[in-house]
């Protein structure tokens, strides 16, 4: 699976402010609910359970908070990039500006993982992170997370 399989550029936010992660998680649950939907409730507690089994924070500034839905039929992925930096709990206690945020139904283990796995390679680039961070306009960042790699292959 591809990012562009999952990412709109019209789900690109920049500058977003958050005072810390549960404020950002209720903030998401809130777009997400008018979006899909679903009651917003549910979307925070399914982000929330997740975040309690250990933080999504994967390190470098970056957090991927996931979790599986009832409900939807396929992947609702949100890119956020945030004004300032927060607390997310991450496993190098560095705050997280870059967050990734992924709801996925209940149905098909494999595509959670398979598109978790998407996120995460290319979060991997250092190029990628610089053009992220650097990006003044929302659809710079939708192409940095969509440029292909020297293989050829959708990072």
């Amino acid at each position: 699976m591809n990012i562009s399989d999952i990412l709109t550029p019209d789900r690109v936010v920049i500058d977003l402010g958050a005072a810390s992660k549960g404020q950002l998680l209720h903030r998401f649950a809130e777009s997400a609910s008018r979006s899909l939907g679903i009651d917003e409730g549910e979307i925070f507690r399914a982000l929330s359970n997740r975040e309690k089994l250990g933080s999504t924070g994967i390190g470098e500034g970056i957090a991927i908070p996931h979790a599986p839905l009832r409900g939807i039929a396929a992947p609702f992925f949100l890119f956020v990039r945030l004004k300032k930096p927060i607390d997310f709990e991450s496993i190098d206690d560095i705050p997280v500006d870059i967050v990734c945020f992924l709801l996925t139904p209940t149905e098909g283990n494999a595509t959670h993982l398979n598109v978790l796995a998407a996120i995460a390679r290319k979060l991997r680039s250092p190029e990628t992170l610089r053009s992220i961070r650097a990006a003044s306009a929302p659809e710079e960042i939708y192409l940095a997370l969509l440029n292909e790699d020297a293989e050829g292959e959708r990072r």
